[in-house]
């Protein structure tokens, strides 16, 4: 069974930094793709960055260039969100997903940041930026 669980959300001020986690299990990890997205209250749920497992390639949405960094463990089976310079609109619940590279589509997945082409997602963890 694929499991995705995220950890390391809290309160944070704004200038401030916060790691992400995300544990997997019951899958290769070096065969999928695997993104972080957010979801702020009212509003649609929202790629960060995305990372394949199998050449650390990774993409980055324009609010988070710069600021935030994707990175796998591959030991661990684990991607990292590394948070920094955070702001008040960074406030959301984060999440990650998996989608297979081979077989699957997580090329396109992890290129474009579509959440829908993610096929397996944890339940998310809050980060809320206050000032």
């Amino acid at each position: 069974e694929v499991q995705l669980v995220e950890s390391g959300g809290g309160l944070v001020q704004t200038g401030g930094s916060l790691r992400l986690s995300c544990a997997t299990s019951g899958f290769t990890f070096d065969d999928y793709a695997v993104g972080w997205f957010r979801q702020a209250p009212g509003k649609g749920r929202e790629g960060v960055c995305t990372i394949n497992n199998d050449d650390y390639t990774t993409h980055y949405a324009d609010p988070t260039k710069g600021r935030f960094t994707c990175s796998s463990d591959n030991a661990k089976n684990t991607v990292y969100l590394q948070m920094n310079s955070l702001k008040l609109e960074d406030t959301a619940v984060y999440f990650c997903a998996a989608e297979p590279l081979f077989g699957g589509r997580g090329y396109e997945a992890s290129a474009t940041m579509t959440a829908p082409l993610f096929g397996y997602w944890g339940r998310g963890t809050q980060v809320t930026v206050a000032s």
